[in-house]
């Protein structure tokens, strides 16, 4: 059973989470063709506009239960929904999402801009409109006077910025993020994480978030779902109440401190559940 916990009170947390779902899992999971049950019984409702973070130890599932959700792996038991979503012309939900992988993946031979373009070129978007657009992503992650830069030129942390840009340009219903910022040093990685806030409040989509650090759930989500492996599944759904924005301040602050004892002692609970 999934243990709920709140750090504010119920009132609080059903306001921050008033938005209707634009994704459910039910009773989702994944066997291998190995044999090898991966996650299993995951019910999961993300709800638009909400930043969730997916937090748990290596190998419990986060990444099977992302890319399933962005059509990349179909699910072996359960259904995912789409309430509200467009059909195609095979009835099928069409699954608005951006999806930033643990690395950046960019093509080496093509500039920032270029790469960027990418998901609008498949779109058929017509290059004029579509470049106009890629200058616009790059602009908003800071990245406006290296739209000609190759990505041997940039740094790890540029990359990801291009990396976001790619994934945010078509202006996705929700944005999926697979350990973005692992490989970063610190210092990058909390600038990073600021700069994925602001995108996030100025633009109101939902973002599901992979990671398995305690303090970088803490401090970018507004609910934090821990996993536990073997099989993969949900143990803990933690509602994480203090206010936006957030900045250094708040990563000393006891509030901080306070919410990263909790969701601490829920990930140690799964890695021996």
């Amino acid at each position: 059973m999934t243990a709920r916990v709140s750090l504010t009170t119920p009132d609080a947390v059903a306001q921050d989470m008033a938005g209707r779902p634009v994704v459910v899992l039910r009773g989702v999971g994944k066997r291998y063709s190995n044999g090898t049950l991966a996650v299993a019984g995951v019910d999961l409702d993300i709800r638009g506009g909400e930043f969730a973070s997916l937090l748990g130890p290596s190998g419990c599932g986060k990444s099977t239960v992302l890319r399933m959700i962005a059509g990349l792996g179909e699910p072996s038991a359960g259904q995912i929904d789409w309430p509200g979503a467009t059909h195609d012309g095979r009835g099928q939900p069409v699954r608005d999402v951006g999806f930033v992988f643990q690395e950046p993946t960019l093509m080496p031979w093509a500039t920032a801009l270029q790469n960027v373009m990418l998901p609008l070129r498949l779109q058929k978007v017509p290059s004029r409109a579509a470049a106009d657009r890629a200058a616009a992503a790059l602009q908003s992650v800071g990245l406006e006077a290296f739209l000609d830069a190759y990505p041997r030129e940039l740094s790890g942390g540029m990359k990801m910025r291009v990396s976001i840009a790619r994934a945010l340009v078509t202006e996705p219903r929700i944005l999926l993020l697979d350990e973005p910022f692992a490989a970063l040093d610190e210092i990058t990685r909390h600038r990073l994480n600021d700069d994925l806030l602001a995108l996030w409040a100025r633009a109101g989509f939902t973002v599901l978030f992979v990671t398995h650090s305690v303090f970088e759930s803490v401090y970018l989500s507004q609910r934090i779902v821990v996993m536990a492996a073997r099989p993969g599944r949900i143990v803990a759904d933690v509602a994480i109440a203090a206010p936006f924005p957030r900045d250094a301040g708040f990563r000393t602050s006891v509030e901080y401190a306070d919410a990263c004892k909790v969701v601490s002692a829920r990930l140690a609970a799964a890695i021996v559940a």
